[in-house]
């Protein structure tokens, strides 16, 4: 698909500068400068269109917090920081409804224009770079606050690597960070695709059918076993199309076009809680806002783009 990486959070190209990690002295540090992570969410300044805000790592609020080397833009080193040990106001707490976090919250100590956002709710604003950059940071926290343990003799580790690297205290045994590979795809029976929904999607959402990659299991086998346990639809030819990293929470998500040979659906409620066809006309008309019967996947995310260069023509 020559349009791939055109994806949020994909085609930026950052140079990711790796020879550096585990490398980098003080003074590299203290000139660079950091985003912001809070509990998962990233720090915009949110003026207008939300761009991903940029401190001094010498800044007061990221002293003492774990700090990641994420690469560098010309010659200047970006990281990351996380300070999600910091207690905002009480009518400033977070407030997960399961799917989404609504909630702002600002720091006392930074402009009243500098606040927290779910970057779920943000990310179809930010360039790019900020999207590559936001989408690797929470990737990486997000593994660190999971694996504090070695999984090889549950001694307690320690980041590394100038933190793409986990290494343990007693057995000393090296641990790096996972993404796990998750299928998603665009199911074509002539002019219809198949959608379907799970039970924490918000009301009338629909999105495309996905499910995590097995061991020992090709992409295009996980494909047809996916669609084949959720909606019992058969699928025949599988090709790839484009790829999302997805960081909620370490996910890569590996579009696929499948070819359903059957049309039938019987859903697993176990899986799923509805899945339907749906024509290209009818599609055209849920994007346009005219179709109140249902939603589409969430702009920003990989379902959604698929969608949309499926009904444009632009597969190929």
């Amino acid at each position: 698909m020559k349009l791939a990486e055109t994806v949020t959070f994909g085609g930026s190209r950052l140079d990711r500068a790796a020879q550096l990690r585990g490398n980098l002295v003080e003074t590299d540090i203290s000139k660079g400068q950091s985003i912001v992570i809070w509990r998962g969410k990233v720090l915009v300044l949110s003026k207008g269109n939300p761009t991903l805000a940029m401190l001094s790592c010498a800044h007061p609020i990221l002293a003492d917090a774990p700090q990641i080397f994420l690469g560098r833009d010309d010659e200047t080193m970006l990281f990351a920081t996380d300070i999600s040990t910091w207690e905002p106001p009480s009518d400033q707490e977070s407030q997960s409804l399961g799917f989404f976090d609504p909630t702002e919250q600002r720091h006392p100590d930074l402009p009243a224009s500098f606040v927290f956002l779910e970057l779920r709710g943000c990310m179809n604003a930010l360039s790019s770079r900020d999207c590559e950059l936001a989408a690797t940071a929470r990737a990486l926290f997000q593994w660190h606050q999971s694996h504090k343990f070695c999984s090889r003799c549950g001694g307690r580790s320690a980041m590394t690597q100038s933190g793409w690297q986990r290494n343990c205290n007693d057995c000393n045994a090296s641990h790096f960070p996972r993404t796990d590979p998750v299928v998603i795809m665009l199911i074509t029976h002539g002019e219809e695709i198949l959608i379907g929904r799970s039970p924490n999607f918000p009301e009338k959402m629909y999105s495309l059918l996905a499910g995590f990659l097995e061991p020992g299991e090709t992409i295009e086998a996980a494909v047809r076993r996916e669609v084949l346990e959720e909606t019992n639809v058969e699928v025949g030819p599988v090709t790839y199309l484009a790829s999302q990293p997805w960081a909620f929470p370490n996910s890569l998500m590996i579009g696929c076009q499948g070819h359903a040979t059957s049309k039938q659906i019987t859903i697993d409620p176990h899986e799923i809680e509805d899945a339907l066809w749906i024509s290209k006309s009818e599609m055209m008309d849920v994007f346009a806002g005219t179709n109140d019967t249902l939603f589409p996947a969430r702009p920003g995310s990989i379902a959604h783009f698929l969608i949309k260069h499926w009904l444009a023509d632009r597969l190929d």
